[in-house]
């Protein structure tokens, strides 16, 4: 655990409260908070590689409107999404029953603010798993690499769900990362996966914030991630009249994300991570959602 620019007696105690918060929960992880001003963090794990799950959809969406500010493509360009284009899982687009026309920066929003993952396909298929990576590395960003696009957690999970019901399937995903095997999900190995640590997230965070990111996509995208619609994780904990949260959360299987930025009211703004992959075999765990909300607060209260 690192606790980079601050007194290491306080931030330790309070590292070492949120460990205990977490693992109190049954999960494992990664937390960051850092504060946007200063510098100073807070960190637990943060180097560690997570397969991303939805948060991938972060820097898809800064990477696409990157490219559509640089001319690659319109915003306002319709996508056609049918039953061959359509990918499995989540809300939206998904439940379709006919074929719908979609601008693409239509998509882009649906992407984060409900974590589409048919609409994040149809991105991936203009701006490719490959060329999000190449705009983080060319943005200084390291931690963070996408290799593939949603809809193939959700293909692999199918085949596993073929021969197994879904229950079983999470128990041996669990059952394999506590034992360090392979995961009967290839899409869930950090060496195939869309895979990013905490720190890699921070640091894509803060760009987006401190102006590194043009403003003409840091905003937009600021805007969509203030509207985002999952508000059961760290949100309790950073909402408020006097703070406004913004993030991107992420769930597949045994993983928990949630990585974003709270700006206070006339006060400091903070990054917030938080990775974690949990050891109970269940889909809805409400104490994990709180814990790992708890965990990132106590962190947050020793830098503000």
């Amino acid at each position: 655990m690192t606790v980079p620019g601050y007194d290491a007696g306080a931030g330790a105690s309070a590292l070492r409260q949120a460990a205990q918060v977490l693992e109190s929960a049954g999960l494992s992880g990664s937390l960051l908070v850092r504060h946007l001003g200063t510098g100073q963090e807070l960190a637990l794990d943060a180097d560690r590689l997570f397969p991303l799950a939805s948060v991938a959809k972060l820097p898809l969406a800064a990477a696409a409107l990157d490219a559509a500010h640089r001319g690659r493509f319109e915003l306002s360009m319709p996508v056609r999404i049918d039953d061959s284009s359509r990918s499995q899982g989540g809300p939206g687009i998904a439940r379709f029953a006919h074929p719908a026309t979609i601008a693409a920066g239509d998509l882009i929003r649906l992407a984060v603010e409900l974590s589409d993952n048919s609409a994040a396909d149809a991105i991936f298929r203009i701006v490719s798993p490959e060329e999000v990576t190449e705009w983080l590395r060319a943005l200084g960003t390291g931690g963070i690499i996408l290799r593939h696009p949603i809809g193939e957690l959700y293909a692999s999970l199918a085949t596993q769900a073929a021969d197994h019901d879904a229950a079983a399937v999470h128990s041996l995903v669990v059952q394999a990362d506590q034992q360090g095997h392979p995961s009967p999900l290839p899409q869930l190995d950090v060496e195939r996966a869309n895979a990013g640590t905490a720190r890699g997230l921070a640091d894509l965070l803060q760009k987006i914030w401190d102006g590194t990111v043009s403003p003409a996509v840091a905003a937009p995208l600021r805007e969509m991630l203030a509207a985002n619609v999952f508000r059961h994780r760290l949100a309790p904990d950073f909402s408020a009249d006097t703070s406004t949260w913004y993030s991107k959360t992420g769930s597949f299987v045994h993983l928990r994300h949630e990585a974003g930025v709270v700006e206070h009211t006339g006060g400091p703004a903070l990054a917030v991570v938080a990775l974690t992959r949990s050891r109970v075999p269940a889909v809805i765990q409400p104490s994990a959602e709180q814990a790992m909300g708890h965990a990132a607060r106590i962190l947050h209260d020793e830098l503000v």
